[in-house]
């Protein structure tokens, strides 16, 4: 089971994917996390969560830990398809949640009052790529995947 979890191929593309997309999830999860790039921390955006969107604590927690957990995970390329789950699951509440309400597309021009959800689909058409295909290149799912397992001495037959 654990093979099938972190096998993949030595794919350069799936790598970049997967680097980039981890970039983008660990700023957001550390924005929420740690305060950093301008965000509001852990118990700023826990109290938002619960307490203005009305979310769980627990379900809240997982929201932040999937965005920082599993953007570094997505950047060691470490449990890939659990990272690309967890990402993919909270964009999937996201759009349910908010996001759907104010049609497909983003607020370029400042007309709506909030954000489509077209980002939101392209972020799951990866997190799919990425569950299906695997981590890809220069990720420690494939060396762990790779790794030759140790010898076992062989039975003498009589």
């Amino acid at each position: 089971m654990l093979r099938r979890l972190l096998a993949t191929d030595d794919s350069t593309a799936t790598a970049i994917l997967r680097l980039v997309l981890g970039v983008v999830f660990f700023a957001h999860g550390a924005q929420k996390m740690l305060g950093w790039f301008g965000g509001y921390g852990f118990s700023g955006t826990m109290g938002f969560f619960t307490g203005t969107m009305h979310i769980p604590a627990p379900l809240a927690f997982l929201a932040i830990s999937a965005e920082f957990f599993g953007g570094l995970g997505l950047i060691l390329g470490f449990l890939t398809r659990i990272a690309a789950f967890g990402i993919a699951m909270n964009m999937v509440v996201a759009v349910a949640m908010v996001h759907s309400s104010f049609g497909f597309f983003m607020n370029w021009t400042g007309a709506q009052k909030g954000e489509g959800f077209e980002f939101h689909l392209v972020i799951l058409a990866i997190t799919a790529f990425l569950m299906i295909r695997g981590a890809g290149a220069f990720s420690v799912d494939r060396t762990i995947a790779t790794a030759s397992p140790a010898r076992q001495p062989e039975l003498v037959r009589t």
